[in-house]
């Protein structure tokens, strides 16, 4: 039975600087990632999944997966304001052999509780039963919070897990205690609180700080399973004082781009509207991961 384990960061979508799919950068970065990470979670909110078109998602996919070369897993963020699209998504997903997907609740209107079921139940119905298929539970972004009566009742259909994004260490635990067991994943969408959930059960986490500093995450990850918690707890720390620093560029998301660049591993452009972090922006990034050694 297939469960995410690890670090599994949510992977930038290199772009140039017309906003065009930069492959090339795409592929330089899953071969960076894939000999130092878990999985990849692409297509999702530091992917700009929802700035691209279904056929642009279709090519991210098949690239990541090609040059991952059956590494690491892949998990594709299928989300889209239609149901419509995100089974097409979805089944793209499984046809090419990626190892499962995952759908932000359908973003923009506010959506009641049965419109919500509808459009994951329509999702499970699309592929295979045991393609894992995975909520990913991001209020800010779907503008709602999704009933844990909904999650409930789509575990009993086939719902393989739970991505929780809400930053909330008591929506966590109430997952895990309402939902975790049984084969069912409740997987942290965040670094920044990695050691209090897996005190609480967790096996997985998608940081997106492991975009540009994977062994950081990595390391964190490792001393969790080695029974380290006060290693962990110093490692958790350090994290979040480099989180501190992302917002330098004004997000957590472009600061990964700016990051990957100041590490020289990958220079692209997150898609316009997002306007890329500026050199002073990066000198700031760059002296302040400096003087916290991360350089």
């Amino acid at each position: 039975m297939f469960n995410l384990k690890g670090v599994v960061p949510p992977m930038i979508t290199p772009f140039d600087q017309d906003g065009e799919l930069d492959l090339a950068q795409l592929e330089v970065l899953v071969d960076f990632l894939k000999d130092r990470v878990d999985g990849l979670f692409i297509c999702g909110s530091y992917g700009c999944g929802a700035m691209m078109s279904v056929a642009e998602r279709k090519t991210v996919a098949e690239v990541c997966l090609r040059t991952a070369k059956g590494k690491v897993p892949i998990i594709v963020q299928t989300g889209t304001t239609t149901t419509r699209d995100t089974v097409e998504l979805t089944r793209h997903a499984q046809e090419i052999g990626c190892q499962g997907a995952a759908a932000v609740g359908p973003y923009y209107f506010h959506h009641q509780s049965d419109s919500v079921l509808g459009f994951y139940r329509a999702m499970l119905k699309a592929v295979e039963p045991d393609f894992p298929i995975y909520l990913y539970d991001n209020p800010t972004f779907s503008g709602y919070s999704i009933a844990l009566d909904v999650l409930k009742q789509l575990k009993e259909e086939g719902l393989k897990g739970v991505k929780d994004a809400t930053f909330d260490i008591l929506t966590f635990a109430k997952y895990q205690r309402e939902l975790g067991g049984d084969g069912f994943e409740v997987i942290l969408g965040t670094e920044a609180m990695w050691l209090p959930a897996f005190c609480l059960g967790a096996e997985a986490f998608i940081p997106g700080l492991a975009n540009a500093f994977p062994e950081i995450c990595g390391q964190m990850f490792r001393q969790s399973q080695e029974g380290d918690l006060a290693g962990c707890r110093e490692t958790q720390f350090r994290i979040n004082k480099v989180r501190d620093i992302m917002y330098l560029a004004r997000s957590t998301q472009l600061a990964v781009y700016a990051m990957l660049d100041i590490r020289g591993i990958v220079t692209a452009f997150p898609r316009a509207p997002f306007i890329p972090a500026t050199e002073a922006e990066k000198d700031k990034i760059r002296r302040a991961l400096t003087e916290l050694e991360m350089l």
